[in-house]
């Protein structure tokens, strides 16, 4: 079984669905040209496997986006993950901040979780009122969406992934079930996700139950910067101003936040994306 993975599965006997996912290769991969803190990046691991989570319940083509945005220590974090689960995820953090835990990580920031079909995006607040990211999500699938949830992350610098476990909408559990439920995917630890978690590792966890697992959807990293997208944003920036940083620089060079992906414009490529609507760039590496 490919360690990047989420796995669906259901209850027999009880009311929940749930969702296992673990990310090795393209946890890394997201990490790899950054510089991460261990605490900022144990936050992004976190947000990834969530959003991987939530993303496998779409049942159209489209992707999720998890992003937080703050003033304090943490200036921007997003993961975006398609329904076909392509992800794609950075993070952000103050120089100079210092922040000993995901509370004073993202004080003052916002969260918010895009529902992206095409047409009409749905975005729903996240209140970040726990002590870590899965406490928040959870206040929000209970106040907002009606589905009491069970949500478990945890995150490495090698491994990023996690547990959600849903009530079924109109149909009751038992309080005990589900409490008991709740104890057990409290239980994941990262030493849970060292090997290749899954099947074994549900069958483990819930070994008093029954459970129906389904097919496993493979996890890739996937950027989706483009040149044409790249070449947009010197448009937005304006001729003037691209002009006036070709000349003092002699090339402009932009990075994509996401994957790392150097693309360099010199001359003779400002001046064909400001003629004749031509937005045509370099796809080299640098």
């Amino acid at each position: 079984m490919s360690a990047d993975s989420v796995i669906p599965f259901a209850f027999e006997s009880l009311p929940v669905r749930g969702a296992l996912i673990h990310m090795k290769r393209s946890w890394r991969r997201m990490q790899r040209d950054h510089a991460y803190s261990p605490l900022l990046a144990e936050t992004l691991g976190h947000a990834a496997a969530a959003t991987g989570l939530i993303a496998q319940s779409l049942k159209f083509d489209g992707a999720i986006t998890l992003q937080i945005q703050g003033s304090g220590a943490l200036q921007m974090l997003v993961v975006q993950c398609t329904s076909r689960h392509q992800m794609r995820g950075m993070a952000a953090m103050e120089n100079r901040a210092a922040a000993q835990d995901f509370v004073e990580l993202t004080r003052d920031a916002h969260c918010a979780i895009t529902v992206d079909a095409g047409e009409r995006p749905y975005q729903g607040i996240v209140a970040i009122d726990g002590d870590s990211l899965a406490a928040s999500l959870e206040h929000y699938f209970e106040r907002s969406v009606q589905v009491p949830s069970h949500l478990a992350l945890v995150a490495s610098e090698e491994v990023a992934g996690g547990i959600l476990l849903q009530q079924m909408p109109g149909q009751p559990i038992d309080a005990d079930d589900w409490d008991r439920l709740g104890y057990l995917a409290a239980t994941l630890s990262q030493k849970d996700f060292s090997g290749e978690a899954g099947i074994e590792l549900l069958a483990k966890l819930f070994n008093e139950d029954d459970v129906r697992v389904y097919s496993r959807k493979p996890v890739t990293f996937r950027c989706r910067c483009s040149a044409r997208k790249v070449a947009e944003v010197l448009r937005m920036l304006g001729e003037h101003e691209s002009r006036a940083a070709l000349a003092e620089q002699g090339d402009i060079e932009i990075v994509c936040e996401y994957c790392g992906r150097r693309r360099h414009f010199d001359a003779v490529d400002v001046e064909r994306i400001f003629t004749a609507g031509s937005i045509e760039a370099p796809d080299s590496l640098h």
